[in-house]
């Protein structure tokens, strides 16, 4: 998601962390450089810096930094520092990416940022802030699956092996009393790790009978006749659950904190004017993903709709919900359990919430150690 080839990192059940841990979202593996922020850079610069470089994905669940891209949001607040992006499909090559110095921040989904900070035992990453929650559901064929009651013997789609979807629809399952290797996918319920870019296509030609997938893929499915039999959000309290965060390298965060806040501001405004002008959200969101360094298509109407209705932008981590996903993805078999003790830092995000006037979020005792 310059058509530069990051290394795709292999997914191998001998790894005791999530396995394939993939974005939420993920559409395939490859990273392409996106330049455009709508206004040219102007005015003094951001902590010194010449340019900064943002990561994240082409999907609805992403609405933050697409619009804030496209209405210029971001580029206005970092002034004359150049804001920079990078597209991408998949979550371990944007770790990567943020790894090696080639992002400062991204947005990415809960499991690759899990694996990210567990993997380097805490060194890697830090999470900033939020940006969405929802837009997941079961979507399946209602020829073949009449209700929640009907999955045994089903194929099930899941984006990849070990991502935040496919932990989602393990646990969902063993909590129904219906056994799968959480390696193969065989069992009770077939879970078949298909990825999103070709799963309305294999949904069609009836070789799934569902899947448990995030938008704008959920209403994609729907637009070719399948029914939401289960929107992810009636499974969590109050309806929310994290889909999307914000990260940044612990790096870049100690010696550019400025840069950080900025671009926080930035993420905090974005949230908001989206909250106020619904439909000129919807229509800059579209515009961005039909952009060539992006999807190079827009969405119907059909499906962008529904896509933009089911996400909801947020400010806030939700930072329980990250714990809960850790202890699903444990539960499933696919999960060493990780101290993710630190894994947050919101000393930044709530700064900019007190100048805007809004209340602070919690970390749910996952902050900094």
């Amino acid at each position: 998601m310059s058509a530069v080839h990051h290394r795709l990192l292999a997914a191998a059940v001998t790894v005791p962390l999530l396995i394939g841990a993939l974005g939420a979202c993920g559409y395939g593996s490859e990273a392409k450089k996106d330049t455009s922020a709508g206004v040219a850079p102007k005015g003094a610069k951001t902590d010194g810096l010449d340019h900064l470089t943002i990561g994240y994905f082409g999907n609805t669940t992403h609405a933050t930094p697409l619009i804030g891209l496209q209405n210029g949001t971001f580029q206005k607040e970092l002034g004359g520092t150049e804001v920079k992006s990078s597209v991408f499909n998949a979550g371990p090559e944007e770790i990567e990416a943020l790894n090696s110095g080639a992002i400062d921040i991204g947005w990415i989904g809960p499991s690759p940022a899990i694996n990210g900070y567990a993997k380097s035992h805490g060194k890697s990453l830090k999470i900033i802030g939020g940006s969405a929650s929802g837009g997941v559901s079961l979507v399946v064929n209602p020829k073949k699956v009449k209700s929640l009651n009907d999955l045994k013997g089903k194929t099930i789609a899941t984006p990849q092996l070990g991502n935040t979807q496919d932990v989602a629809l393990l646990n969902y399952l063993s909590e129904k009393g219906l056994k799968v290797d959480p390696t193969t996918g065989k069992g009770d319920v077939t879970v078949q790790r298909t990825d999103n870019k070709v799963t309305p296509t294999v949904f069609q030609q009836g070789a799934i009978d569902g899947a448990w997938v995030p938008e704008p893929t959920a209403s994609k499915l729907v637009a070719e006749g399948g029914k939401t039999l289960l929107d992810e959000k009636k499974l969590w309290k109050d309806g929310k659950f994290v889909i999307t965060n914000m990260i940044v390298s612990q790096k870049f965060l100690k010696e550019h904190p400025k840069a950080v806040e900025t671009v926080l501001r930035a993420s905090v405004k974005t949230n908001a004017w989206i909250r106020s002008h619904p439909a000129e959200a919807k229509k800059a969101l579209n515009e961005k993903l039909a952009s060539s360094d992006v999807a190079g298509k827009a969405l119907p109407q059909n499906v962008i709709d529904p896509a933009f209705k089911n996400v909801d932008v947020t400010d806030d981590p939700l930072a329980a919900t990250l714990q809960e996903e850790a202890d699903h993805a444990v539960k499933a078999g696919l999960l060493k359990k990780p101290d993710l003790k630190g894994i947050y830092d919101l000393t930044l995000l709530n700064k900019v919430l007190k100048s805007e006037g809004k209340p602070p979020v919690d970390d749910a005792g996952l902050g900094s150690k």
